[in-house]
């Protein structure tokens, strides 16, 4: 069973796109010499469960084919048991709207990841570790809070259905009630909380978000690092003339941006705060961000 795949389908991804393309899709990878089994998800959550289940029977190969939200639940349901009882791999067919994590390397999309498991190209993958008030969260791509989580909570609750145009329309909302929030934190268990308020904190494995925003260029998903992106208060016009820059990667260059890298972040919220997890829009009381570095295998 080490060699079969399993293919964990969501065919509401983009949509509906994702259910009508993928059929020819998984065609493509049997044609490459792939062996697969194949589910589909009815509801959020089924992903996790499902990956779960195949886990526990001793799958190790996985393929997430919707969207970023997809490979998010079938992380969380690889993990905590994968940190202790043999690293997995996992594939994306990218059928969906958002495709942040797999931008890293490359924007092929489908056929760069039949490429990759034809040849069996593998890399190492970081995966980090969000303990909250509930529970711990398992993911790949990226945790925002502030401003880039507010979007996203607007986004979610009016514009959703308008894809990458209403997360646009979301910035604007939120620019109309814009607020600095402080979001108390320190690295690596050393120094002094930074109690300062900020536009936005974002903690980073790969360096894209909401489908082509480079917020932390300098991530590397194998280092070993979570990426940390700190933004200053800033005005609205400001941000404004910023925010074309958020997708070059250049905005860190700003004297009003700070980065790091760190292996572990404590944060101390007094309670739950918005925040986006790869794509997924919570409200939370965060805890600590921690590294668990090459704890999988992408297929990249």
């Amino acid at each position: 069973m080490t060699e079969k795949f399993f293919a964990v389908v969501n065919p509401a991804a983009g949509g509906g796109r994702c259910g009508n393309l993928a059929p020819a899709a998984l065609e493509r990878v049997r044609q490459a010499g792939i062996d697969l089994e194949v589910v589909e998800t009815n509801r959020p959550g089924d992903a996790t469960a499902l990956a779960r289940n195949a886990y526990s029977k001793g799958f190790r190969n996985f393929l997430a084919v919707g969207g970023d939200g997809t490979a998010y639940e079938i992380v969380n349901g690889l993990f905590p048991a994968a940190e202790t009882e043999g690293r997995p791999a996992l594939g994306f067919l990218p059928l969906s709207t958002g495709n942040s994590f797999l931008r890293d390397f490359t924007t092929r999309g489908v056929e760069h990841t039949i490429e990759a498991l034809r040849n069996g190209t593998r890399r190492p993958c970081d995966v980090m570790r969000l303990r909250h008030a509930g529970g711990d969260i398992y993911f790949i791509n990226m945790l925002n809070l502030g401003f880039a989580a507010d979007v996203g909570e607007v986004t979610n609750r009016k514009f959703k259905r308008w894809g990458q145009a209403g997360y646009i329309l979301g910035v604007f909302a939120r620019l109309a009630q814009l607020e600095h929030l402080a979001f108390p934190h320190r690295m690596d268990s050393a120094g002094e909380w930074d109690r300062r308020r900020c536009l936005f904190l974002a903690f980073g494995n790969s360096k894209f978000t909401g489908g082509k925003m480079m917020i932390a260029p300098k991530a590397d998903s194998a280092d070993g690092q979570i990426e940390y992106v700190r933004w200053s208060p800033v005005g609205r016009l400001r941000l404004l003339w910023m925010f074309p820059r958020l997708f070059t990667g250049t905005h860190i260059e700003h004297p009003l941006a700070s980065r790091a890298a760190a292996q572990r972040i404590d944060l101390d919220l007094g309670g739950p705060v918005n925040v986006i997890v790869d794509g997924e829009v919570m409200r939370l009381n965060c805890q600590s961000v921690e590294i668990l570095p090459s704890a999988l295998d992408v297929i990249a």
